[in-house]
């Protein structure tokens, strides 16, 4: 597919771009407090909607499953997460707004669709918090207090199915694993399980091989694979991958890189097997691992 250039129409910086699940229409999130809705298509692009209601600067956005309707979450330096639901087409309407944090959210990424609508949320307060959808229309808060206490920064979910349990003998139902990985501006990754409706740390210590700010944490999808992987990074230019063999086993770290520069993002391909890094010199970079668990680089995306 040859790169298409689209003009966001954004007045100020762009803080966040994401696809929907069909590739179909974007998502871009601003500081002039906007979030546009693009449809996108080989060729061409085309302006849907523009989204208002923030009073700060957006800072991610993202896509709720398909199952759950037409549904995009969106955080803000304004304190707020809005869930913004598509009635009539291009017609979006701000279905919630949650206002259960005193500053900046910086994070917010949906669980995998098996464990249901659930939103985790990360902030500038040093707090988690899930927004876990009701049958009867409401909406569950769980909290975990002073994740970081000097501010969190990233959070992803863990796949919905826990290592290994593609090959587990028998094993022909699963119960989702409801897992967090948050970083945060004390320097460090952590792990955090749902024990009996309670959040809880889930590493020991917490997962410290960064020495300035941890700007993402992305969970790798694991299709049921044996082991699970976490990649972070940090604005001291690392990033660490992060894997684990089996349950309560010790978190082992490896640097991918020293980029020499803050590196502001990490994304994973759906299966899992390629890793997107985009640094501070304006560079997108694809990493694989090869069969000696060496990791590669790929390609460099060109702007």
């Amino acid at each position: 597919m040859p790169s298409l250039k689209v003009e966001s129409g954004h007045q100020d910086t762009v803080h966040a771009v994401v696809m929907d699940y069909y590739g179909k229409r974007m998502a871009t999130a601003s500081s002039d407090t906007t979030i546009k809705i693009i449809g996108v298509s080989n060729t061409s692009s085309q302006h849907l909607a523009t989204l208002t209601g923030h009073q700060g600067p957006v800072w991610q956005v993202a896509w709720a499953h398909p199952k759950f309707g037409s549904l995009l979450a969106s955080c803000s330096y304004d304190g707020h997460v809005i869930l913004w639901k598509e009635g009539n087409q291009n017609e979006w309407i701000q279905a919630h707004v949650f206002e259960d944090h005193k500053s900046s959210v910086n994070s917010i990424c949906w669980a995998p669709h098996e464990v249901g609508l659930s939103l985790a949320c990360g902030s500038s307060d040093g707090n988690i918090s899930v927004f876990t959808a009701r049958s009867d229309g409401g909406w569950d808060t769980t909290c975990i207090d002073q994740a970081h206490p000097v501010g969190v920064t990233s959070v992803s979910w863990a796949p919905a199915m826990a290592p290994g349990a593609l090959v587990q003998s028998g094993s022909n139902f699963f119960e989702p694993v409801q897992k967090l990985v948050s970083g945060g501006c004390d320097n460090t990754v952590k792990i955090w399980k749902l024990y009996n409706g309670k959040w809880k740390m889930d590493c020991f210590p917490a997962l410290q091989m960064h020495s300035d700010w941890v700007r993402d944490v992305a969970w790798a999808p694991n299709l049921g694979l044996p082991k699970s992987t976490i990649a972070s990074a940090s604005q001291d230019g690392t990033v660490i991958i992060w894997t684990v063999a089996k349950e309560g086993d010790q978190w082992e770290g490896t640097i991918l890189m020293d980029f020499k520069t803050p590196v502001w993002t990490v994304s994973w391909s759906l299966t899992g097997n390629i890793l997107a890094v985009g640094d501070g010199n304006n560079n997108v970079t694809l990493w694989k691992e090869a069969v000696d668990g060496e990791w590669q680089q790929v390609t460099t995306v060109e702007p």
